[in-house]
């Protein structure tokens, strides 16, 4: 056992000079080509984006962005990392609409 190298769980090689979203911790995401990166999951993004988030309601990320450059996140603040291509945003199925939650208290009376 000993001397055998620690091997990270997460392998980020093959996203090196491709764009990438990264989610980081308390809610702000960022775009950018993946430079590099280590075993803390320390990442160097460049020509990085960040989307802002809606001033009325913090947990929503918004279309509206602003240029950050060469961006080095903190590898104990990044949540997720995925390719900037192929990603779609998609309905949350486990929300319900206002009128149909009032609507199925209405039934039980």
């Amino acid at each position: 056992m000993a001397g055998k190298a620690k091997e990270s769980a997460v392998d980020l090689a093959k996203f090196i000079d491709k764009g990438v979203r990264v989610k980081l911790a308390g809610g702000r995401e960022v775009q950018g080509i993946l430079k590099g990166y280590d075993q803390l999951l320390n990442l160097v993004i460049d020509e990085a984006v960040e989307f802002l988030r809606d001033p009325e309601d913090p947990l929503t990320v918004t279309d509206e962005t602003r240029s950050l450059g060469l961006l080095v996140c903190r590898g104990t603040a990044v949540m997720l990392v995925a390719p900037s291509t192929g990603m779609e945003e998609i309905a949350n199925p486990f929300l319900q609409a206002k009128d149909g939650d009032q609507a199925a208290e209405g039934d039980d009376e």
